[in-house]
């Protein structure tokens, strides 16, 4: 297996939108999460033959904004929701502004969602082996 590199922009802003985060991942995920997403957003995945994976362009947010956004990869392609994260999404990736990827490890939420607290997993590997996890790390696919 080789890195997956997941390029999202967001749609608006500039002439041709704005890069939001360019983060990489261990491949084969079938769902990540996004923190803080951009309301019109597109989103490109590639392996390290710089191969697409699966792309969407139009993954526009549908009702209110939410902290935390799921991406479902179905081969090719992508679809998008706003979610608030059980313990169902511990050890996906979540990707954060910038590039940075770090696993979901604890979520919490008010019922009447007035406040979250989440904890967040970051390791990392000089020069990015294939697939590289931490020892005794804990990852959903």
């Amino acid at each position: 297996m080789a890195n997956w590199t997941w390029s999202l922009r967001s749609r608006d802003g500039a002439m041709n939108g704005l890069e939001f985060s360019r983060a990489t991942t261990a491949s084969g995920f079938t769902r990540a999460l996004i923190h803080a997403a951009p309301a019109q957003l597109s989103v490109e995945v590639e392996d390290s033959r710089e191969i697409v994976v699966a792309r969407a362009n139009d993954l526009d947010r549908i009702g209110d904004y939410l902290p935390m956004t799921m991406l479902i990869l179905n081969g090719a392609e992508i679809s998008r929701s706003e979610v608030w994260p059980d313990d169902s999404m511990y050890g996906l990736p979540v990707l954060l502004a910038g590039g940075e990827v770090g696993l979901l490890r604890e979520w919490h939420h008010a019922e009447d969602h007035s406040w979250w607290k989440w904890s967040l997993e970051l390791a990392n590997h000089k020069g990015r082996p294939a697939d590289w996890a931490a020892p005794d790390q804990v990852i959903q696919r």
